[in-house]
C-alpha cells in the first residue's frame, strides 16, 4: 500500500455523480443537488461517470488526490462501484474513508436498511449531521480469479438471471424488478449446485442462494433472515425448489420478510462460502443488482471495512 502524505488530505467531499441514474431528468435534479450543497455549505468537488464502471477509477483518482468523504450520487449500481473503488484502492485503509448517498436511482435498496429517505434535501441534511457505522463489505472471486465487492447483497442463480433481464427493462421504474423476475420464473432452468457453508456440503438443484450484509435487494424485497451489517458475517438464503406458482403465491412474503420462513429456504449464517456449479450451465452472478459473471463463485467478509453515513438513530 503506497500511503499518501496525510498532509495532503482534504476535509471535502468528492461527488461521484452517475447522470444515467434513476431513468431521467438528470439536470433538474443535479441544479437540485448543487443548490442544496451550498445552502447547507457542504465543500466538494465532483467528477461525472461517463461509462460502465467508470466510478472505480474516480474514486481512486478521488483518493490519490487526498479525498476521503466520498458522496455516491446515484443508485444502488453506483454504490457499488464506488465501494469497489474503495476496496481496490491502495493509498489508504479502506476504514479511513467515508461514504454518503444521494440517491437518484431507481431501485435504491442499501439505504432502506438504514432508513434513509429516497429524497434529495433529506439525504444530504443527513450527510451534514454525519454520523456513520462502520459496516462490513462483502468479497466474492469468480472461477477466473476476478474479484468483486458488495456492500448490500449478491447472489447466484435466478437473481443474477432476473438482474441479467432487467437491462432492458429498468426504463419501466420499480415495476421493472417484478416483470423482470416473473419473465426469470417463467424461462430459467435450476441449475444443480455443491454449497459448501461452514462445514457443510449441501449438493441440490436450487432457484438461487443469496448472501448478504444487508436486508434489502430487487426493489423492497427482503430475502435474508437475520442481516446484521456489523456482526462480521455473511446471511445466506437458500430458495432450493421454487417453481412459478410457489414465487407467485408468495409474492407478499418477498416484501415482508416471510419468504425467509418457507418450507423450501434455508438459512445460515458464515464468514465464508463456495458455491460450485456442478454441470457448468454457468448460472448468472450479481452483486448489488450488478451482473458481474457467471459460475462458480467463492464469497467471504471484509469486517468493518468502510465508514457510511447514516441516519442519526434516536435515544
Amino acid at each position: 500500500m503506497s500511503h499518501l502524505d496525510e498532509s495532503s488530505v482534504t476535509s471535502s467531499y468528492f461527488l461521484i455523480v452517475n447522470p444515467s441514474s434513476g431513468g431521467g431528468h438528470f439536470d433538474k435534479k443535479w441544479m437540485k443537488i448543487q443548490q442544496l450543497l451550498n445552502v447547507y455549505q457542504i465543500d466538494y468537488s465532483f467528477s461525472f461517470s461517463e461509462y460502465s464502471k467508470h466510478e472505480i477509477q474516480l474514486v481512486d483518482n478521488a483518493i490519490k488526490q487526498g479525498f476521503r468523504k466520498i458522496i455516491s450520487v446515484g443508485g444502488d449500481g453506483t454504490l457499488h462501484y464506488v465501494v469497489n473503488g474503495i476496496m481496490q484502492q491502495r493509498y489508504t485503509k479502506t476504514s479511513n474513508i467515508k461514504v454518503g448517498v444521494i440517491p437518484i436511482g431507481t431501485g435504491n435498496d442499501w439505504i432502506k436498511t438504514y432508513t434513509i429517505p429516497n429524497d434529495i434535501e433529506s439525504a444530504i441534511k443527513i450527510i451534514v449531521q454525519d454520523q456513520t457505522i462502520l459496516q462490513d463489505i462483502g468479497m466474492m472471486t469468480l472461477s477466473d480469479n476476478s474479484t468483486y465487492y458488495f456492500n448490500n447483497l449478491a447472489g447466484i442463480g435466478y437473481d443474477g438471471y432476473v438482474v441479467h433481464k432487467l437491462d432492458t427493462l429498468k426504463k419501466l421504474g420499480s415495476i421493472s424488478y417484478i416483470l423482470s423476475g416473473l419473465y426469470g420464473l417463467l424461462f430459467y432452468r435450476k441449475p444443480q449446485f455443491r454449497i459448501h457453508i461452514n462445514e457443510k456440503v449441501i449438493e441440490t438443484t436450487c432457484l438461487m442462494t443469496l448472501f448478504g450484509i444487508c436486508k434489502y435487494s430487487g426493489g423492497g424485497m427482503q430475502m435474508t433472515k437475520n442481516a446484521d451489517p456489523q456482526d462480521g458475517l455473511l446471511d445466506i438464503t437458500l430458495a432450493k425448489d421454487f417453481k412459478f406458482f410457489d414465487l407467485v403465491f408468495n409474492l407478499k412474503k418477498l416484501y415482508t420478510g416471510a419468504i425467509v420462513h418457507h418450507k423450501k429456504v434455508e438459512n445460515y449464517k458464515a464468514t465464508q462460502l463456495e458455491i460450485i456449479d456442478i454441470h457448468t450451465k454457468k448460472p448468472f452472478i450479481e452483486a448489488d443488482g450488478e451482473l458481474i459473471g457467471t459460475g462458480s463463485v467463492k464469497v467471504s467478509i471484509q469486517p468493518k471495512a468502510i465508514h457510511f453515513i447514516i441516519k442519526p438513530v434516536k435515544g
